[in-house]
């Protein structure tokens, strides 16, 4: 057991340290899209699947350089966001400064979270469950600081499933080469600074799920129900390049609600 603990608080430090690397370079990623037609595509994505309220109290969970959490602080929300990593919040923070906005951020677990029970209205989250060592507890304890009309929202996709499934690897790596064949002057940033995800997320649990249908029970699993499952949102948040690249790995978004 002691092995097995050793190994999980090694594979989170792993994972903190690849996101604490990526800082810079996401931080530019997410800036870029506040200045595109994303910023626009993502609020109205995420305020139509929410409460139906003038001025929401919203979480945004491993909010990395603050794309969620300023881009809707800008429009009047009260938002709080957290991250497991002290560079990311560096960046968010110097973000919402530069855009003028107010955002209570948070050192934080996923999983861990300093907030009372039935605290939000809404609670969102982009590209983090599948980075998660525990994430059903991660789960749980999202709905726990949700309030009893709130609704969680949250994306993500099949990232890495592609090391466990030999067919979707090849499939995986044709729709990469065709993208870097029509955009040759746009490089991965993971790959620019020299890290590898791959064998950190080979010992992730959602690595080797298919997902969204461990979603789907998951919600349910930590007494949440669906409210809407949409398997591919590619098409009105990713820029060209985006949907060749990922074709094989579609976006997809969860919102739930605390069940009745």
């Amino acid at each position: 057991m002691t092995g097995l603990k050793d190994r999980n608080t090694e594979m989170i430090e792993e994972v903190k340290d690849y996101w604490n690397i990526r800082s810079e370079s996401y931080s530019k990623q997410n800036i870029a899209e506040l200045h595109s037609f994303k910023r626009d595509a993502w609020r109205k994505m995420i305020l139509e699947n929410a409460p139906a309220k003038e001025k929401l109290k919203i979480l945004d969970v491993g909010t990395g350089p603050g794309f969620f959490a300023i881009n809707l602080a800008l429009l009047g929300h009260d938002v709080t966001a957290v991250d497991c990593t002290y560079a990311m919040l560096d960046k968010a923070s110097e973000n919402a400064r530069n855009y003028g906005v107010k955002v209570e951020f948070a050192q934080a677990n996923a999983d861990e979270l300093p907030f009372d029970e039935g605290t939000f209205d809404l609670i969102v989250s982009r590209n983090v469950v599948w980075n998660l060592e525990n994430p059903q507890r991660a789960l749980k304890e999202w709905a726990r600081v949700l309030k009893d009309e709130g609704h969680l929202i949250y994306f993500d996709a099949n990232w890495y499933l592609y090391l466990f499934d030999e067919g979707l690897r090849i499939s995986v790596e044709a729709a990469k080469k065709e993208a870097e064949r029509l955009f040759p002057e746009e490089k991965d940033p993971a790959q620019a600074i020299g890290m590898n995800m791959e064998k950190i997320a080979y010992s992730l649990p959602l690595s080797r799920q298919c997902r969204p249908q461990w979603d789907r029970n998951a919600i349910v699993d930590c007494g949440l129900r669906m409210i809407s499952l949409q398997e591919d949102i590619g098409e009105w948040v990713w820029e060209e390049k985006e949907k060749i690249r990922y074709a094989e790995t579609p976006l997809f978004m969860v919102c739930a609600g605390k069940s009745k």
